[in-house]
């Protein structure tokens, strides 16, 4: 691997090397405090880097879909489980002439993944979050925008991950408002460090745009952890998420793995991105 540098040094005049239909890894990017990481990023076909247009919904038709674990977000070469082959869903949703969001897949940094997807302490050794998403938002976010044109902002900014993944994008969602407008969350750890997600999001003000994708498998951990996610869905209605807002989908035949994940994004990204 090559050496890290700034992705204020790696990424401007990047685009002209990315064609709208394929997979480009940049990177490795240094990380502060974390290891270094490559981000993977799609854009759709028949993309141009133009000034967005209001989409359906009001929603810029040009978002972007920010993906944790980004070994696991396309091909399968990457990933020793099997990759959620996004692009594919994402060109589904062009088809079906729904916004098409560019995808944005973050490497995670290996043995300490845990730990930086965590927003809390975890076998005593402190969750770095906080610090990953300082990056993103600060340094990623900002330069990669700029270079492809993307809209700012919450609308059409989607955080997004599964397991350990899908908890931190809820927690972005609700640290972050004003930069993200929704979480994909594919069952989420949300028993790490004894449910503190719960009492954490609770505290958090209510984002002013806001839409939240929530599964979980049914057959995951024996079935202990629906139940779980099913507070967490009624916990987000009885704040006043809407089924507008908030897709809650229980997964009959759903585990814990790439495969359910892959099967169940495309519903998703319809109810994301419309």
């Amino acid at each position: 691997m090559k050496d890290p540098q700034t992705v204020q040094a790696g990424i401007p005049g990047v685009l002209p090397r990315l064609r709208s239909g394929e997979v480009t890894v940049l990177g490795p990017f240094a990380v502060p405090e974390l290891a270094p990481r490559l981000v993977r990023v799609y854009l759709p076909r028949g993309f141009t880097p133009e000034a967005p247009t209001p989409g359906r919904g009001g929603n810029p038709s040009r978002g972007a879909l920010w993906l944790f674990d980004g070994q696991n977000v396309f091909d399968d070469g990457p990933s020793f489980a099997g990759g959620w082959h996004a692009h594919e869903a994402v060109e589904r949703l062009a088809k079906a002439g729904r916004p098409a969001p560019v995808i944005i897949g973050i490497d995670h940094g290996g043995e300490s993944r845990i730990y930086e997807l965590s927003p809390f302490e975890w076998e005593g050794k402190p969750g770095q979050l906080a610090m990953l998403l300082g990056w993103i938002t600060g340094a990623l976010m900002p330069v990669l925008q700029a270079e492809l044109g993307l809209p700012t902002g919450p609308a059409g900014a989607v955080i997004g991950g599964s397991s350990m993944g899908g908890l931190a994008a809820l927690w972005c969602h609700f640290h972050a408002p004003h930069v993200f407008g929704g979480a994909l969350a594919m069952s989420p750890a949300l028993w790490l460090a004894g449910q503190t997600i719960f009492a954490d999001l609770a505290a958090q003000p209510d984002p002013e745009t806001s839409r939240i994708y929530l599964d979980m498998g049914v057959r995951e951990e024996k079935g202990r952890m629906i139940p779980i996610a099913a507070a967490l869905a009624a916990q987000l209605t009885a704040r006043g998420w809407s089924a507008d807002r908030l897709m809650w989908r229980p997964d009959a035949k759903g585990s814990h793995n790439e495969t359910c994940w892959r099967r169940r994004l495309p519903k998703a990204l319809r109810f994301l991105y419309r």
